[in-house]
């Protein structure tokens, strides 16, 4: 039984993932799915790619996650499934690919600039 690692990331958040064959279940940070993302629409997310390629039930996965916020630590790992499921199988790639679950969202905070409240903010302009 091979177990198969990958990274995702998302803003600041960070999933390692370990793959390996089993019943289904997904355990977060030493917790099951339902309890880290008690969210349904966040559980959905991360089962995304399993989903599609029919492999729900197949697979144990064990993921270590840290930083960011519970959305960008669902799309994290999202990402981090999809790329060990492309480990495993190469031709599962292009499925996952269509479905943009292949594709590391790069966008993220900007930083905030000196003389300004925040990144883009101004202070108050005063003509007199």
């Amino acid at each position: 039984m091979e177990v198969v690692n990958a990274l995702g990331r998302r803003k600041r958040a960070i999933a390692r993932v370990f793959v390996s064959e089993g019943t289904g279940k997904i355990t977060i940070n030493k917790r099951d799915l339902a309890t880290y993302f008690p969210s349904t629409i966040l559980q959905y997310v991360v089962k995304q790619p399993l989903n599609k390629l029919g492999a729900a039930e197949k697979y144990d996965i064990k993921v270590n996650l840290c930083g960011g916020g519970f959305t960008g630590q669902s799309q994290a790992l999202r990402l981090a499934i999809s790329r060990a499921l492309v480990k495993m199988n190469a031709d599962d790639k292009k499925a996952l690919r269509s479905e943009g679950f292949m594709t590391r969202d790069s966008r993220s905070v900007e930083r905030k600039k000196p003389g300004q409240p925040k990144a883009r903010k101004r202070f108050q302009f005063s003509k007199r």
